[in-house]
């Protein structure tokens, strides 16, 4: 296989007589690549030595932007008037860093001085909507020129609006369109894996997310919501290569921290065999059916009219409650303990596991409004990709059925840590409610 042509980094953004478009290019298929540390180094360097030059800060700042270092970028760049390049990605930095407002001029601008006039409308129009007004980004985006509607960007832009008025399947339908318009279009193939963990598709969102990080701009965004779908699907040194690289990017970035502290934890866990084994042997045996076994008639249909049907029926029922039962005498219920005993049970020693399910709240007792409260789902809480899945495997589909959960409870879920039981603590806060033992 023949290996791509290693570009001169320090070349392209030291004495380059240009740097547009075409060397923007070579510079991102460079951080796409195995130089991805020379670049890094190659920008930190020519940040700090541009201080007397405006070439050099523009050169600089793009990189920073590339490299998803926006505040950094934006403090270089803010400055700069007359050239194109500088300013829109001035402008995508201040996007990244949430100052919409100040982006959509600055995206403007970029377009007046020069560069993509079509392509920086496109984005303005995504700043206008990212800043909350719906409304006029529609309005905006049906102004442009008719050339518009040919590109990628149009149909991603479209795609974000459609999704902001909850329409998904034409959103989705909008962003496959740009992918196919260009497969390496970063923000749609988010927004399109975004869609699809949310759907539970975790093998096509993590191949998208994969696909997203392709080419720079690398998103932060991306690179984390990959490392939680690794984790979650048990590759640690995958995810843990994800919230490392943000780190890299930002050394404060507190949910990597947390997440990377979460994996340091996992992989200290003692995998014991023998444990496990027996679970699995436990299991089989509370589901085998109690007419596998030789026990007399009375025991047998007596069994039956109260509906235990196996040996972990029989450990979560009381005496109390087989001695209930129609001709079932002491007999039989020596006859069932001996069974119970020989395979190292016994009856209703499954009971308190089952007690502490108990809800902390009789509905009977509550207000229309509280039990309204405690009917409402937990998708309303808007959990992170790992939250919801640890709802899931607990099915718990309600707030009433999470607030009956301990902390220790939701800990115990595969792929849970402090992290997400503090993201619960805090959606649950806003609502006036708490866990059990809170």
């Amino acid at each position: 296989m023949q290996l791509a042509e290693s570009i001169d980094v320090r070349g392209l953004l030291r004495t380059s007589p240009s740097f547009g478009v075409d060397e923007i290019d070579r510079l991102g298929a460079a951080l796409a690549s195995s130089q991805i540390t020379e670049v890094r180094q190659e920008v930190e360097t020519l940040s700090l030595e541009s201080s007397g030059s405006e070439s050099a800060r523009i050169r600089a700042g793009i990189g920073l932007c590339l490299l998803g270092r926006h505040d950094d970028a934006h403090q270089l760049l803010g400055a700069v008037t007359g050239d194109g390049p500088g300013i829109f990605y001035d402008a995508c930095a201040l996007s990244a860093l949430k100052r919409f407002d100040e982006a959509a001029e600055r995206f403007a601008e970029a377009g007046r001085s020069g560069f993509d006039e079509i392509d920086c409308s496109l984005r303005r129009v995504g700043a206008i909507r990212c800043g909350g007004q719906l409304e006029e980004a529609e309005k905006a985006i049906k102004d442009l020129p008719s050339g518009a509607t040919s590109r990628a960007e149009y149909s991603y832009q479209m795609g974000c609006i459609l999704a902001d008025q909850c329409n998904t399947v034409a959103a989705i339908e909008s962003f496959e369109r740009a992918i196919d318009m260009d497969p390496h279009h970063s923000r749609a193939l988010f927004n399109l894996a975004l869609e699809n963990a949310r759907h539970g598709n975790d093998d096509e969102a993590i191949r998208l997310y994969e696909r997203s990080l392709s080419k720079p701009p690398q998103f932060l965004g991306a690179i984390l919501n990959l490392g939680l779908l690794y984790e979650d699907n048990e590759n640690y040194s995958a995810a843990e290569f994800c919230f490392r690289r943000v780190l890299e990017t930002d050394p404060n970035h507190g949910q990597a921290l947390l997440y990377l502290k979460d994996i340091e934890a996992t992989s200290d866990m003692y995998y014991d065999e023998d444990v496990a084994k027996e679970e699995l042997r436990m299991q089989k045996l509370l589901s085998r059916p109690v007419t596998d076994f030789e026990l007399t008639v009375r025991s047998r249909n007596c069994l039956e009219s109260i509906g235990v049907e196996s040996l972990g029926d029989l450990t979560e029922v009381t005496e109390m409650e087989l001695l209930g039962g129609k001709n079932f005498g002491e007999t039989s219920l020596v006859e069932i303990r001996e069974l119970l005993t020989m395979h190292g049970l016994s009856i209703g020693q499954n009971i308190s596991k089952d007690l502490d399910l108990e809800p902390t709240f009789a509905p009977s007792d509550l207000s229309p409004e509280e039990r309204s409260m405690m009917e409402k789902p937990v998708a309303d809480l808007n959990l992170s990709v790992r939250a919801r899945k640890c709802m899931a495997r607990l099915g718990i589909t309600q707030l009433g059925e999470l607030v009956r959960r301990t902390p220790d409870e939701l800990l115990s879920s595969k792929n849970f840590g402090v992290t997400s039981l503090n993201e619960i603590r805090g959606k649950l806060a806003e609502q006036d409610l708490k866990l059990r033992n809170d």
